[in-house]
């Protein structure tokens, strides 16, 4: 059997990819074929951790953007993130994945908070575990919180699940003669001003060197396909 090429990664996966077509609320179908994988990464030996965002139920600042303060609407989205790491969280344990849910805001009665050292050790454990609320505060995005995430647990690489399969030029959808990237720089990025991440996640990744790997999570089995090495969409890394 072939080895994975990453021993612990950080899977950030948006919240409107787990609604499937219908872009609100939660498509069980889509839900279960990404915790396949995740098992299927955990069972290889991977230890996982994962960031999802809340766009499925509620965006702070699009949602809430001139009809609400920013914290409160801020704080909103991070509930929702909550109700999908509850989902993921429920499906793995039905599929008999050991899981933890740690949240950046205490809601001690549904999650543990967050706690690095014991985000660690569960990892070392071989559970896999779900990081909700973001980083805990507004103005920052769960692609913020992914890289920190990521950053805290010393992860060797950042999956970035989204809609799209990589980095691309220009929007493809709008501009047919868009180039996707097999690979860019940190600093590419930041200059083009690409839809990646937001600048912040992006200058965080860079500054503490951790590859992204963005790729579209229309096929779940992408997930297990950069785990053992090959590749599949963007890689986002420092310049050679």
């Amino acid at each position: 059997m072939t080895e994975p090429q990453y021993k612990r990664v950080l899977i950030k996966i948006s919240g409107e990819a787990l609604a499937g077509d219908a872009s609100r609320g939660l498509n069980f179908d889509v839900i279960n074929s990404v915790c396949s994988v995740i098992k299927k990464c955990s069972d290889a030996g991977v230890q996982v951790g994962v960031v999802v965002g809340g766009g499925n139920f509620w965006r702070g600042v699009k949602d809430g953007g001139g009809k609400m303060e920013r914290t409160r609407a801020d704080h909103m989205g991070m509930l929702a993130t909550t109700l999908n790491c509850l989902a993921l969280a429920d499906v793995l344990e039905q599929m008999e994945v050991e899981v933890r849910v740690q949240t950046a805001i205490e809601m001690r009665s549904i999650a543990e908070p967050y706690i690095r050292s014991r985000a660690i050790r569960h990892l070392e454990k071989g559970r896999v575990v779900i990081f909700g609320c973001g980083t805990g505060n507004p103005f920052f995005s769960t692609d913020t919180a992914a890289v920190l995430r990521a950053a805290e647990i010393d992860a060797d690489a950042i999956l970035l699940a989204k809609n799209i399969d990589g980095v691309y030029s220009a929007d493809p959808n709008k501009d047919p003669t868009a180039v996707k990237y097999d690979s860019i720089t940190y600093d590419e990025i930041l200059a083009r001003h690409l839809q990646v991440m937001d600048s912040t996640a992006t200058s965080l990744s860079m500054d503490n060197k951790i590859p992204v790997i963005l790729f579209a999570l229309k096929d779940p089995e992408n997930i297990y396909r950069v785990v053992m090495g090959e590749k599949i969409g963007t890689i986002v890394k420092e310049a050679q």
